[in-house]
């Protein structure tokens, strides 16, 4: 018979493998023949950031850039994973939204910090923790967020081709 420690043990590695599987898919789109979080096969930050170049990045549409949107979700994964590990101090989160636009070199250093700070997320995600309900908050804050900000990079990249007639 299972222990109810051992219960609990199990049910917070099925919660933290699952924490990191949305989170793969959101950065690293939707693995082959499984099944997918969202509609669009494939889709996650890395390729989508790829097929953007420095100028598209840096267009404004609607008040905001698609360079702005990455620093962005790229500081909050960040800033999450400080805060699992036992920050206590408040964050700024204006200094998020200070990048709006990149050159060629800056928007490849953008999109090579937001690899770090995912592959940072989910050595975090993995570390040993108490996994109270607000720590759980956290890292469902952590997909919520990036794929909050993957649609927004989805759809500003749409809605500046369309009006501008390029990329």
């Amino acid at each position: 018979m299972e222990t109810a420690q051992a219960k609990q043990g199990s049910s917070e590695t099925t919660f933290v493998e699952s924490v990191a599987y949305l989170l793969r898919e959101t950065f690293e789109g939707s693995p082959e023949g499984q099944p997918s979080a969202y509609l669009d096969r494939g889709i996650g930050f890395f390729n989508t950031l790829a097929a953007i170049n420095s100028a598209a990045a840096s267009r404004e549409f609607h008040g905001t850039t698609i360079a702005a949107q990455t620093e962005h979700a790229k500081f909050y994964l960040d800033r999450l994973c400080e805060f699992l590990n036992g920050r206590t101090e408040r964050v700024n989160w204006e200094d998020s939204w200070l990048i709006e636009t990149v050159s060629e070199t800056e928007w490849d250093a953008l999109r090579q910090s937001v690899r770090r700070a995912y592959e940072n997320a989910l050595r975090c995600l993995a570390e040993g923790r108490d996994w109270t309900e607000i720590n759980a908050g956290m890292a469902i804050g952590l997909v919520a967020h990036s794929a909050y900000h993957l649609g927004a990079i989805r759809q500003i990249g749409k809605g500046a081709s369309s009006t501008d007639g390029h990329r």
